[in-house]
């Protein structure tokens, strides 16, 4: 098994051990925020409600702004 050991020396790098140590929580939440849209876009439902053709097109062009950012990041959700 791999280990990948992570560093921080001093008060001021604080901020970046808590930046590493919470990327899986910035992971999670992109990938609902994904989730959410995708089923407005299949569904047409916004939480109880039947979604608007412009709130369908909104969350379409949402799903595909963060396909677009997790691509020039060089991130993927699905793995």
């Amino acid at each position: 098994m791999a280990k990948i050991i992570l560093e921080f020396d001093s008060d001021e790098e604080r901020d970046d051990a808590r930046i590493a140590l919470d990327g899986y929580k910035w992971r999670g939440l992109v990938w609902d925020l994904d989730q959410d849209l995708r089923g407005t876009t299949k569904h047409g439902y916004i939480g109880n409600r039947e979604a608007t053709e412009e709130e369908m097109t909104a969350a379409s062009d949402l799903r595909k702004k963060i396909r677009e950012l997790l691509d020039e990041w060089n991130l993927n959700l699905e793995s």
